[in-house]
């Protein structure tokens, strides 16, 4: 995720304050990411400098001064670009699970041990994520089912590599 041009987004909607964004953002994206105050300010430090947002205003606080931020117009047109191009689908390729799985093997570890683990671990997420999606509103929903999702592809994947032990086990011995 580009926290730059989540960030950016959401000042498309209004001038806020950096912590006014810091509660936006945790709030619509950062379930399980929270952001911490300092990459808030770092990013819109960056902006600014980019030209991609303005400081809007300065209001005295019991601290340092509290900067409002606005978008430019340079900003709304980096948000579009990046809205409008799409994201580069992932293949995994070289996964860690894949990685676990080929090091076990080779160093002689229970290759089905390993699967029976990642497998505990996939179901025991999905639970929690059903759980949580049938507690939730309609964005944690769609969250969780893409999580879920992804698990869903993991777990068909652990038991392709589970039915393939034996003739893997052979050929990264070989």
């Amino acid at each position: 995720m580009s926290i730059s041009h989540t960030l950016l987004g959401l000042l498309e909607t209004g001038p806020r304050h950096g912590y006014d964004l810091k509660r936006a953002f945790d709030e619509k994206f950062g379930h399980d990411r929270p952001l911490h105050y300092g990459q808030v300010y770092s990013t819109m430090s960056r902006l600014l400098k980019n030209g991609l947002v303005e400081v809007d205003g300065i209001e005295p606080g019991g601290g340092p001064e509290r900067k409002r931020y606005a978008i430019t117009h340079a900003g709304v047109t980096d948000v579009e670009e990046w809205l409008s191009r799409p994201e580069k689908p992932e293949p995994y390729l070289q996964s860690t699970l894949y990685t676990k799985l080929v090091l076990a093997l080779l160093t002689q570890r229970d290759g089905a041990e390993l699967l029976d683990t990642q497998r505990s671990e996939h179901l025991r997420l999905m639970r929690e994520l059903t759980r949580r999606k049938t507690e939730g509103d309609l964005a944690d929903q769609l969250i969780c089912d893409h999580a879920l999702f992804h698990l869903e592809a993991d777990l068909r994947w652990l038991e392709t590599a589970a039915a393939r032990l034996d003739r893997l086990a052979k050929e990264v011995g070989a």
